[in-house]
């Protein structure tokens, strides 16, 4: 009997033992820093959200809008794509996570992060189906219930981020008003390092961003204001800026949605670090520097050095030009010459990009006032909306444009001071005069009217503005109306030929076939060519 006692003692202590040991193991297993499984802080998830609504200055981008180029084969060409695009579907989930805990914590969608994924679905359909044309959007983001999403036409994709934008400033009114301001994760306003604001000053700049993008998209779709009556395009455009009350826009610089560098962890792209890679390799682009030069703009010297080997003065706008991107590169590499001494091209301004005590560089822009003026100068241009005394006219627009971008750079109305690298590598300071009224009376400058010219003009400046900038923005713009002429030859590939779409991810044809084929007969005549045109610029 003691025996049986004795085993039964023995046993009920081994499963004592072997469980307390399981459970231990168990709880020592978790991690306590890390949420429960779909259940993320949505605060947590709008910062990796934020994280991937700039495009970083010094890659693809930059070169394919050609503000500047490589002259070094090893360390790239100047070539545009050839094949497929990279789409944002990865962020459009993060989106929808972000939403369904923040549902699940508020009790319903009536919250900020619900009006702050609203925009981003916006932002994200309409960057993506600017790269490649139709997209699965209805049918899309519904995991293993649906594999094969049909495709919406771009049409469809537009129509409904401007509802989309619509139902965001509606809500985010609602909370500025109401007292709802409970968020955070918010880097750009709420949370940024220098001057923070408060979470009701932070929705009110997000209204702004949500109305200040609905005006960009309406832009881009300025081929289709007169035979997409559905869209409204004028009309819609022309409610926003005569209501500022019910849909605010940015009015100054401080608005500006923009990603911000520091000195001490998040460097500029192109920095001190990296000068001695770049310096002699990378050069500014024609289309950006040589223009500059010819309108006798100081912000060439801002962005560049003097091309000495010209034989001007430092300070003559002559000695700043670039080199056109479908330049060969063999040959771009031989005005190079031994650099900063007798360059024939405009080397990176080593002040402005390579101080080693400014890391921070200059912010990226994702979303700006000067874009906004311009937006607003070319609706009046068109003709689809009024300007008066009180609100300004086109002229007026376009000025503020241009001289909102000065300010950014730091320019002043009179004497500015240049910081150069002599021929000797040592810093020269010059002391350059530019008075405003100078520069926006010179005929190439003052604004012609209401007509072609004037268009031009306003559309030249906008691009001017999107330097290092905005991602794509530049090549769309380009795309869209033909200003700038961008350069093109052997140095830009595609036998000459500057691509005017992306193709569609190469995964899709297995994993999505049909539906793509489908998309692209509708579209392309059934071939995924990158020098068709996508139907908003049909």
């Amino acid at each position: 009997m003691k025996s049986i006692k004795f085993s039964i003692t023995l046993a009920l202590a081994a499963i004592l033992i072997i469980t307390g040991c399981s459970k231990k193991f168990d709880q020592y297993s978790q991690n306590s820093n890390q949420p429960n499984l779909g259940k993320v802080p949505p605060g947590i998830v709008l910062k990796s959200i934020l994280d991937n609504i700039h495009t970083y200055p010094g890659g693809d981008a930059d070169k394919q809008c050609q503000f500047y180029c490589s002259n070094y084969t090893y360390y790239g060409s100047n070539q545009y794509w050839t094949g497929s695009a990279s789409l944002d579907y990865g962020n459009l989930y993060n989106v929808l996570a972000m939403e369904a805990e923040a549902r699940r914590l508020a009790g319903s969608d009536n919250n900020p992060y619900h009006a702050l994924g609203l925009f981003f679905r916006a932002f994200f359909f309409v960057d993506m189906s600017e790269k490649v044309g139709d997209l699965p959007m209805t049918e899309a983001l519904q995991g293993l219930a649906n594999t094969t999403p049909k495709y919406d036409t771009q049409h469809d994709i537009f129509k409904q981020c401007l509802l989309w934008l619509d139902s965001a400033n509606t809500l985010l009114s609602g909370f500025i008003q109401n007292g709802f301001l409970e968020f955070s994760g918010d880097f750009y306003y709420k949370e940024r390092l220098s001057n923070p604001l408060t979470p009701r000053d932070a929705l009110i700049e997000w209204q702004k961003v949500v109305n200040s993008y609905q005006l960009r998209i309406l832009i881009e779709l300025s081929k289709r204001a007169t035979t997409d009556a559905d869209l409204n395009i004028p009309g819609r455009f022309a409610n926003i800026f005569n209501n500022p009350a019910q849909y605010p826009i940015f009015t100054s610089n401080d608005d500006n949605l923009q990603y911000v560098y520091n000195n001490n962890f998040n460097y500029y792209p192109d920095n001190f670090t990296n000068l001695g890679n770049n310096q002699l390799r990378i050069n500014l682009a024609q289309t950006l520097e040589t223009t500059l030069g010819q309108l006798n703009d100081l912000r060439c010297m801002v962005l560049g050095e003097p091309a000495r080997g010209l034989g001007f003065a430092d300070t003559a706008y002559q000695s700043y030009v670039g080199a056109p991107s479908g330049m060969d590169l063999s040959t771009m590499a031989t005005l190079i010459n031994h650099g900063i001494v007798d360059a024939k091209v405009s080397l990176f301004n080593r002040n402005h990009f390579y101080n080693p005590s400014n890391l921070a560089g200059e912010p990226t822009y994702i979303l700006s006032y000067p874009e906004v003026c311009f937006c607003i100068a070319e609706a009046m241009n068109r003709g689809w909306i009024t300007g008066s005394v009180a609100t300004g006219y086109s002229a007026d627009w376009y000025q503020k444009g241009v001289t909102a971008q000065f300010a950014f750079y730091g320019i002043v109305d009179g004497a500015n001071t240049v910081t150069l690298q002599g021929p000797a590598g040592n810093e020269i300071t010059y002391t350059v005069h530019f008075p405003f009224s100078t520069y926006f009376n010179q005929p190439a400058v003052k604004y012609a009217g209401d007509n072609a010219t004037g268009l031009a003009q306003i559309l030249l400046q906008k691009y001017l503005a999107y330097a290092r900038n905005s991602g794509y923005q530049a090549y769309y713009q380009w795309r869209r109306t033909g200003v700038p002429v961008f350069s093109a030859g052997a140095g830009t590939g595609n036998g000459g030929v500057i691509p005017r779409r992306w193709q569609y991810p190469t995964n899709e044809i297995t994993a999505n076939g049909t539906n793509l084929q489908a998309a692209l007969q509708s579209q392309y005549g059934g071939s995924d060519d990158i020098n068709q045109d996508v139907w908003l610029v049909k």
